[in-house]
């Protein structure tokens, strides 16, 4: 492990601001850092759901970035908290997770976050360690550490309560809760989204009661998803899973547009610096530079961090024969899609092999000389695909699937 930096550079500096939403406070992570000992890295996930995506990784690459500098990082699983559902944020309360909802999800975190984090440098706890030792008194005594007016500056709480929304009184334990994490952990840093600020403070507030340095607090952007618009979630369908195909995660990433590439490369990106991005932008803006060449070099990055990079170039040349025309499609994998007997026109068939959201969507592409079969332009809206048809079809230059007719 090489040695914590004693006397931070502003290249250090430099790099763990990458990213970052705030940096509270700086002159104290400056101070700390020139204490030359390893520091406590902190970043509580809540296991609600069985997988991770790469808004998931924003938290995680900058844990790896501080552990690369020699400090020691902590993946806390809220097993805790995840049982008691932190706010949402959308003037409602997430539905708690069972116990076995909370372990069954936590196991899958714990392989997960091996594909950014070093497995040998990486601390993993629960919080139900120190948690499931407290009782009832316990429990009321750390309640009394902060008052209700408090609570309500959460901008959630403060807006649910103006209009007159329920708000359980349990929710109000979980800031507490989260805080008393840092003070278990004796955290120096604690990571976290935007969405997370008062969780945050609270732990360097906590802190200072039980005498203890509060923690500097790093908040990180939330990343939006495939649409542009809304963060990434599984509910919306707009993201990437870190254990998807190499071919899914490269041609996901190259449906992104130009402008997020750029907040996608700060964010998730080891490979390309601060500086070296500044100098693709430039070449782009001049001209000099195709914006789909950096984006695909950002795809076959997280390909290759997330399935290794043998699968990496396979979906790379996939994507360049799909796309393209140039190179084999057999490495684009094969779906194969049930269809009745009669068959299928293109519009139902470009919807059923989800390259359209709907025939209407497919249609209209028809119309505009946008579907390929076979590499080639297909304007015929009345011919019938027949089971037995295997093929590349593609939408664009962003949508394409190889298939496999079968009889339903």
């Amino acid at each position: 492990m090489p040695a914590a930096a004693s006397n931070p550079d502003p290249a250090v500096m430099s790099l763990l601001a990458r990213g970052a939403d705030e940096l509270l406070k700086r002159e104290e992570l400056e101070a700390r850092l020139k204490e030359g000992r390893p520091l406590r890295i902190k970043a509580g996930f809540d296991p609600t759901a069985p997988d991770l995506h790469l808004g998931h990784t924003v938290l995680l690459n900058k844990m790896r970035q501080f552990q690369d500098l020699g400090h020691q990082v902590i993946f806390l699983i809220g097993d805790f908290t995840g049982m008691i559902g932190d706010p949402t944020g959308k003037n409602i309360t997430r539905k708690p997770l069972t116990r076995e909802d909370v372990l069954r999800n936590a196991e899958t975190y714990a392989t997960q976050v091996f594909k950014v984090l070093d497995k040998q440098r990486t601390e993993v706890r629960f919080n139900s360690e120190w948690f499931d030792k407290m009782n009832a008194a316990d429990m009321i005594k750390l309640a009394a550490q902060h008052t209700v007016a408090r609570m309500l500056e959460r901008d959630d709480f403060a807006k649910r309560y103006a209009a007159q929304q329920s708000i359980a009184l349990h929710e109000f334990l979980y800031p507490l809760v989260q805080g008393y994490d840092s003070v278990a952990l004796k955290a120096d840093v604690e990571l976290g989204g935007t969405d997370q600020k008062f969780n945050l403070l609270m732990g360097r507030g906590l802190q200072e009661h039980f005498g203890q340095k509060p923690q500097i607090v790093l908040t990180m952007p939330l990343l939006e998803g495939l649409d542009g618009v809304n963060k990434m979630s599984k509910s919306l369908g707009n993201y990437i899973g870190i254990d998807e195909p190499a071919i899914d995660i490269i041609t996901k990433t190259m449906k992104i547009g130009d402008e997020l590439m750029w907040k996608w490369i700060d964010l998730l990106s080891f490979e390309i610096s601060i500086d070296e991005a500044k100098q693709l932008r430039a070449a782009i803006a001049g001209g000099e530079l195709n914006p789909r060449d950096v984006k695909l070099r950002l795809a076959r990055e997280l390909a290759a961090r997330f399935q290794g990079d043998a699968e990496a170039e396979k979906a790379i040349a996939g994507w360049h024969a799909a796309v393209r025309g140039e190179g084999d499609v057999a490495n684009v994998p094969l779906q194969e899609i049930a269809i009745p007997a009669e068959g299928l026109r293109i519009a139902a068939l470009l919807t059923a092999a989800g390259i359209t959201s709907s025939n209407s969507e497919a249609n209209r592409k028809l119309k505009e000389r946008s579907v390929r079969v076979n590499g080639e332009v297909f304007e015929d809206a009345a011919q019938a695909f027949l089971p037995g048809f295997e093929g590349m079809l593609a939408v664009g230059k962003r949508n394409f699937a190889r298939v496999k007719l079968v009889a339903a």
